[in-house]
């Protein structure tokens, strides 16, 4: 019994099973058929939802007919107007059978495409039809979400032709000549024209001729048919009856190459001798026959025949005959009787379940019999659900357990007959002994359902419908008449309806099955504590997985407040989850939430804390607590609130006080609450401020801190030295800082201590700011040893110390008057000039100095005079002529005297020249001469200046400037103008404030000619461009601007055109290009070795055109 089908099992999946099984059809085959395996009723195709179907087909296939043997074609046309890709065809028979897999020597599947008409041709054609390729098929057509369906009918008709003779050979043809169904036996054809169950009277046929002619596959068929047992023997005979038989000179006739007779009865063999005198043996496998009433020998003339009677399977050999040294040899076969059907099989009803016994009689013992149903082989192999029992004679069918599938004709055949009967297998009433019954269970419990009918019939169970097959977490059990049917851990989706349906059996047995769970909140993925943190200002989604079957109601709630599904905070429930949905986090959102589940299993409640986390306050303003150079020392404290996380570090900015552009100075977080700016500029006021960073974010800055200036203490005083000594004083002098800095400098601080011990004293409790100091109340004779420090904002400076002692007591110093090199000469102002000399000198102690002015005392009215210990100071604050003279300066020291003179000159500028007279007036010439000016404005007189002036119109004209004579000609004057004259005195000072000027005029005279003015024709200006100066070769360094200049002249003024290689440049901005007074330049910017070329500048007007070149190189510096 064949098993199953896979499309038997789809449909039983799907829905309940019929109420009975239909009987196959007669003459339906398994393994006979080319592709008919699934074979169905029209009316059992797949159905689809009418929701997925849509028009795709443009043409149908049509049902149609075909004699047996001949060729059909079905063809289907979809339109691919609105498909963007060939749609997916596929060919059915019956339900489920796709043809795609059956293509080959019987079907073909083709498939074209117009492009014209946009049309898919798909056509399914059908070669040398057979009665089993009748039926029903169906062609689907499917695009993404789109489908159609369409079946049609085959009718496969019995050739006109008259039905060959019945020949049992028939039985053993190959079905199929190299096919996926080849080598299968077809007996149904057979069974269907048979209406007799013994074979009649056939021919007799030669089995040696059969084996001669028969291909080698058909020698097992053969072998069946006549009853051959040694077919291996019988084929090696064969090869040797093939060979070829030479002529033979003793045997007029040899023997055939091979005889046949039945069991018990009689063999002629006979030879024609050429010489009959020959001696003549017969031999059977090689052992001589001798004449017996078995064995009898005959002489006709030349012929010699033996006749073996009673012929047994012991004579099936191989004989030969020997006249003289020649041999003929041939084959005996013995074959068996016929088989024959005794006592036929009889038709049966039986119920499914029963054992069914299948019975017939042949004429021998033990013979070979085949069995079939519906004209396929049945076989008894050891998985096979049919059992062949064979007890001499008799041949039994047993099936076990009837199904409602075994009802179909069953058949048994011999070499000599056959028989046949129908067996119609029919179901029991069936009664439910033990119902399913309604089930509630919690989650994880095990489901288990149980029930038991009247008759031991396999069955399924479904779930909403759906067949519930056995895998590892469903356990199906049938142990009799009893179902079961378990789920050792129960789950939400197990809840539904289920029933059992029994195989065969139109009935069901349903029940329900309620799973429910008792709620529970999943905090798995919550921090320590069930603990969320956000960040202010973010939205939070808090999403709670949660359980329970049937789904838990959800509610929230912070303290006595419930949480609605509304507002800035609010719950969302699904069926697997609840969400809290905070907007905007706030601080003050921080807390436990508290989260209820309940449904009717139970409840479950947790507290969540929500930790809303922001960035720092800004920190207090930081305080500058030390200054340097460039650098300073800033403190600060710690935010009060750290925004609920722990601070980081900090950052620090600065900025300039007058600016408002701050600028981070550090760009690692700074651990410590101190900080030092540096690289600041040394007196800038600057301002800091800090940030407070923990692992939210950075805090707004904080106020910024009191504005301070980087200061520095300026470098110690140099040059320190002596200046005096008394009997109770030092003096000591020094020189600035070299060093002073954006401080400045406030003034010094003189210490001195006495030699032998280490107390410095301070010698000026107030800052002094010269760079000069005496240190009073000294003990004469003592030693003291003396420091001076500089002393600005930032502090004191590094001292710098006397490198000797100093003995406190009094030194006579001759006095020395030390003369600037500048007044050894003569010392010259103009007048309201200051005067302003300051006179060194040396002298100790207590020098005195006098002045005197040309042997007589200073009129200290007109002239100040200051003394120091040190040096003199005239002063002059408005120089006037009558300070103009010598000065005597006396410095005295006790007996010892030095004296010094100093001249001093104060100049103006000189007055006019006295008398300025017109000598002579000649042709075009005056000569004139003057005199000095009386003031030469206590300077020499360095030269004159002379001006004409036209009588008509008295406008002067300089004529003659620096001239050094006291008399000059005028030259080149107008004939027919009258002039007046006047000069002005210059010396180092300037020229005279007034000018003396000649009382009379002087009048150029003609002298009688009279002058005749030349007449000259109109110029022609016009000329073509002519360069005067040429373009010249030139390298250019690259990046630095390159000029090219030429100069054109021509008129009308030409037009200028710049060109490189011959190309005009316009409107490149890399190029500048001046045109002036006939100079013509071309300026490139920063050129590059890509500038470098042949440049021209061609001049153009209406009279024609010039044009020059040259080369420009770009070198590029290493």
């Amino acid at each position: 019994m064949p098993e199953p089908t896979k499309k038997d099992e789809t449909e039983t999946e799907n829905a309940p099973p019929p109420p009975e099984q239909k009987t196959p059809q007669d003459g339906g085959t398994e393994k006979g058929k080319v592709w008919s395996i699934g074979d169905g009723a029209p009316e059992e195709t797949e159905k689809r939802d009418d929701s997925q179907r849509s028009t795709l087909f443009v043409e149908k296939p049509q049902s149609g007919s075909v004699s047996v043997g001949g060729n059909i074609t079905f063809i289907a046309k979809v339109e691919a107007k609105d498909l963007l890709r060939k749609p997916n065809v596929k060919w059915f028979k019956g339900k489920w059978m796709d043809l795609a897999s059956k293509a080959g020597k019987h079907l073909q599947l083709k498939e074209s495409f117009e492009r014209h008409t946009k049309i898919h041709t798909f056509e399914m054609h059908i070669i040398q039809a057979k009665e089993n390729y009748a039926g029903n098929y169906r062609c689907e057509v499917s695009y993404k979400d789109k489908f159609d369906s369409c079946s049609f009918d085959l009718e496969v008709t019995e050739s006109s032709q008259a039905a060959p003779s019945i020949d049992i050979r028939s039985a053993f043809k190959r079905s199929g000549d190299g096919q996926d169904d080849a080598g299968e036996l077809d007996f149904s054809g057979l069974l269907k024209r048979r209406e007799v169950k013994q074979q009649e009277e056939e021919p007799e046929v030669d089995v040696w001729e059969l084996l001669k002619n028969a291909n080698p596959s058909e020698y097992e068929k053969i072998a069946f048919q006549y009853g051959i047992t040694d077919l291996r023997g019988m084929l090696k005979r064969l090869k040797r009856m093939r060979r070829e038989v030479k002529k033979s000179a003793a045997f007029a006739k040899g023997l055939d190459p091979a005889y046949q007779v039945d069991k018990g009865g009689k063999v002629r063999f006979m030879v024609e001798l050429a010489d009959p005198t020959v001696e003549l043996k017969w031999y059977k496998n090689g052992q001589e026959i001798r004449p017996s009433t078995k064995y009898i020998f005959e002489h006709k003339g030349n012929q010699r025949i033996l006749f073996i009677n009673n012929c047994t399977m012991t004579d099936d050999a191989r004989y030969y005959v020997t006249a003289g040294d020649e041999k003929c040899s041939t084959e005996l076969f013995v074959r068996d009787p016929p088989i024959l059907v005794t006592k036929g099989l009889e038709d049966t009803n039986t119920y499914v379940g029963e054992r069914v016994e299948l019975s017939c009689e042949v004429s021998e013992d033990d013979a070979n019999v085949k069995w079939f149903k519906n004209g396929v082989e049945l076989t008894n192999e050891p998985k096979s659900r049919y059992r062949i029992k064979v007890e001499g004679k008799k041949h039994t069918l047993i099936i076990e357990e009837a199904a409602k599938n075994d009802s179909a004709t069953y058949s048994v055949m011999t070499t000599g007959g056959q028989s046949e009967a129908k067996l119609s297998v029919d179901l029991r009433p069936l009664k439910i002994s033990l119902a399913l019954e309604d089930q509630t269970v919690r989650l994880g419990q095990e489901i288990h359902l149980k029930c038991e009918i009247s008759e031991n019939v396999q069955g399924k169970w479904y779930k909403n419908g759906q067949l519930v097959e056995a895998s590892d977490r469903v356990k199906l059990y049938h142990k009799g008449r009893i179902h079961r049917f378990i789920i050792a851990s129960a789950a939400v989706d197990d809840e539904g309806e289920y029933m059992f349906v029994p195989d065969a059996y139109n009935i069901n047995i349903p029940c329900k099955v309620h799973v429910v769970d008792p709620p529970k909140l999943h905090l798995d993925g919550l921090g320590e504590n069930n603990t969320v943190t956000v960040v202010a200002g973010s939205k939070l989604r808090l999403e709670i997985p949660i359980t329970g079957e049937p789904t838990p109601k959800v509610m929230w709630s912070k303290g006595d407040k419930w949480i609605t599904d509304s507002g800035r905070i609010r719950a969302e429930t699904y069926p697997d989850s609840s969400c809290l949905v905070i907007d905007t986090a706030e601080r003050e959102d921080s807390g436990p939430f508290r989260i209820t589940l309940k449904n009717e299993a139970g409840e479950d409640t947790a507290l969540i804390n929500i930790k809303v986390v922001d960035v720092p306050d800004p920190p207090q303003a930081p305080n500058v607590t030390e200054v340097g150079e460039d650098w300073c020392v800033m403190t600060w404290e710690p935010p009060a609130n750290d925004g609920g996380s722990p601070i980081l570090g900090y950052f620090i900015e600065r900025k300039k006080k007058q600016s408002s552009r701050w600028m981070r100075l550090n760009f690692e977080l700074c651990k410590e609450t101190t900080f030092e700016p540096k690289k600041m500029i040394e007196g800038v006021a600057y301002e800091v401020r800090v940030f407070a960073v923990n692992a939210i974010g950075i805090s707004k800055p904080s106020m910024p801190s009191k504005s301070f200036v980087p200061l520095a203490v300026t470098s110690p005083p140099t040059l320190l030295a002596v200046d005096g000594v008394t009997d109770t004083s030092v003096t000591m002098k020094w020189r600035p800082p070299d060093h002073i800095g954006a401080a400045g400098l406030d003034g010094y601080v003189v210490e001195y201590c006495f030699e032998g011990t280490d107390e410095w004293i301070v010698a000026n409790p107030e800052l002094t700011d010269k760079t000069r100091f005496t240190i009073n109340g000294l003990p004469t004779g003592s030693k003291i040893l003396v420091r001076v420090k500089a002393v600005n904002a930032a502090g004191e400076s590094e001292p710098r110390y006397h490198p000797q002692p100093i003995l406190v007591k009094e030194v006579v110093e001759p006095p020395k008057i030390r003369l600037p090199r500048h007044l050894k000469q003569t010392y010259t102002r103009r007048v309201g000039e200051t005067v302003n000399l300051v006179i060194p000198f040396q002298g100790r102690p207590r020098a005195k100095v006098s002045w005197q002015k040309n042997g007589s005392p200073i009129d200290k009215n007109q002239i100040n005079i200051r003394n120091t210990e040190n040096d003199t100071i005239i002063f002059i604050r408005k120089a006037e002529r009558s300070h103009s003279g010598e000065y005597d300066m006396k410095v005295e020291v006790e007996n010892l005297v030095d004296k010094a003179t100093i001249d001093i000159q104060i100049v103006d500028r000189p007055g006019p020249p006295e008398i300025v007279t017109i000598e002579d007036v000649w042709g075009e010439n005056v000569n004139l001469s003057w005199k000095p000016p009386k003031d030469d404005g206590n300077a020499a007189i360095t030269g004159y200046t002379i001006q004409k002036a036209d009588k008509k119109s008295m406008e002067w004209f300089t004529v003659i400037e620096h001239y050094h004579r006291t008399s000059a000609t005028i030259n080149e004057l107008v004939i027919g103008n009258e002039y007046y004259f006047r000069i002005f005195a210059e010396n180092m000072c300037g020229l005279s404030e007034d000018a003396t000027m000649t009382k009379e005029s002087a009048l150029i005279a003609k002298d009688g000619k009279v002058y005749k003015y030349p007449v000259y024709d109109d110029f022609d200006f016009s000329e073509r461009p002519l360069f005067t100066q040429p373009l010249i070769n030139t390298y250019a360094v690259a990046g630095y601007n390159a000029t090219l200049n030429c100069s054109v002249r021509g008129n009308p003024k030409p037009k200028i055109t710049w060109l490189k290689n011959k190309v005009i440049i316009m409107n490149d901005p890399r190029y500048r290009m001046f045109s002036n007074q006939g100079v013509c330049t071309l300026e490139i910017r920063k050129p590059s070795p890509y500038d470098g070329g042949t440049y021209s500048c061609r001049a153009v007007n209406e009279l024609g055109e010039a044009e020059v070149d040259c080369k420009l190189e770009v070198k590029v510096t290493q």
